[in-house]
């Protein structure tokens, strides 16, 4: 029985590069097609295993998509392996989702006190936006980020 249990935490993750997905967002199948100068471009399938109960893609694996998203329009602007992380976020759902691959769009505006406020769209196959959202993350003390492009 010792052999099937759970391990809990503490987790090492490395990840492959600076900008690149953590277990989780492997898990979810969302891949980085690119971030660059404070904007992302991320996509998603709607595969069986993100569904809700009814059939739809879960209003959650479509917010780690969004809030992916803008973590990597953040990580562009960054200095490598800089301490950032989700403060408050606001998810506004337009329509369903029962099929496809997801794309989010995303992009990042630096403000005072360390903080980056960061908005995406997520849109379906047919480019309908299916979810806006928008987010607050706070740097870690140590960042030291150029304001200036």
């Amino acid at each position: 029985m010792a052999s099937e249990e759970l391990h809990t935490g503490p987790h090492q993750v490395t990840l492959d590069q600076w900008i690149s997905c953590a277990p989780f967002e492997k898990l979810l199948g969302i891949e980085i097609v690119e971030a660059v100068d404070g904007r992302s471009y991320l996509t998603m399938p709607f595969l069986y295993q993100l569904a809700q109960g009814k059939g739809l893609a879960h209003g959650g694996a479509i917010v780690t998509l969004a809030d992916t998203a803008v973590a990597m329009a953040i990580k562009s602007i960054l200095p490598l392996d800089s301490r950032f992380g989700t403060i408050s976020l606001n998810a506004e759902f337009l329509g369903p989702v029962t099929k496809g691959v997801l794309v989010a769009r995303a992009e990042v505006k630096l403000l005072e006190d360390r903080q980056v406020q960061g908005n995406a769209v997520v849109s379906d196959e047919k480019d309908r936006p299916v979810m806006r959202f928008s987010a607050m993350f706070k740097l870690g003390r140590e960042v030291k980020v150029s304001t200036h492009r």
